[in-house]
């Protein structure tokens, strides 16, 4: 059976509610893996969950970044095995520069966790084949330390190559350039701040709102299907 690992920090707090979702709304495995555990070549996808790595000391995500585990991880984006970062686990990618930018304290100076309206942009790759280009979806958001920062001259070359989420009607922390999330030009390593996890299943998703988390989860069972 195709396996994805969920990879486990001390401090993250968000891999059983990724493990629960793809078992309950795809027909994938899922385990989570003890970071030190982490070896690339017996999974088939690999799902960074959100928490608060190492206590988010230094800055979120900057310990893990640093990890033998995200060597592992460079492994697994060279053998074309799709990667996905949720919340701290795309500070950890930020901080590893496998994504650009860099994620810094919410503008407003406190902790937002609510519901954003999101735009898809340019979507290809493993994790977004199923959404549209300027598709509007739910997700909520849960952190402190999720404005995305990137120069211009940066942002201008993503915007022409690489998939982007973007916050629609509100900017909650002060992104630049909206920006909820990014991927890789191909797609196949995706960060975002928002939580699919917790936005895949009827029960989780409020009156009014369109799940966006299952697009994700049911894009990588396609994609993994279809040998990607």
């Amino acid at each position: 059976m195709t396996k994805i690992a969920v990879l486990k920090f001390p401090g993250t707090n968000c891999d059983l509610d990724v493990v629960h979702v793809l078992k309950t709304t795809t027909n994938l495995d899922a385990e989570v893996i003890w970071y030190q555990d982490f070896r690339a070549r017996k999974f088939d996808a690999v799902v960074i969950p959100g928490g608060f790595s190492y206590g988010d000391w230094l800055r979120a995500g900057a310990i893990a970044a640093q990890t033998k585990a995200m060597g592992e991880i460079r492994v697994a984006i060279d053998m074309g095995l799709p990667v996905l970062g949720i919340c701290n686990g795309f500070q950890i990618l930020v901080e590893a520069t496998l994504l650009p930018g860099a994620l810094l304290s919410n503008e407003c100076g406190y902790f937002v966790c609510k519901w954003v309206r999101l735009r898809v942009r340019r979507p290809r790759g493993p994790w977004l084949i199923l959404l549209e280009e300027g598709q509007e979806i739910d997700m909520p958001i849960a952190h402190g330390k999720g404005r995305y920062y990137i120069d211009e001259d940066t942002y201008m070359k993503i915007a022409s190559t690489s998939p982007t989420i973007e916050y629609v009607n509100e900017n909650p922390n002060g992104s630049s350039f909206n920006l909820a999330g990014l991927a890789s030009p191909n797609g196949l390593v995706l960060g975002l701040m928002p939580h699919p996890e917790r936005s895949a299943e009827e029960e989780l998703t409020p009156r009014g709102k369109i799940p966006g988390g299952i697009y994700i989860w049911k894009s990588i069972e396609l994609s993994l299907k279809r040998g990607w």
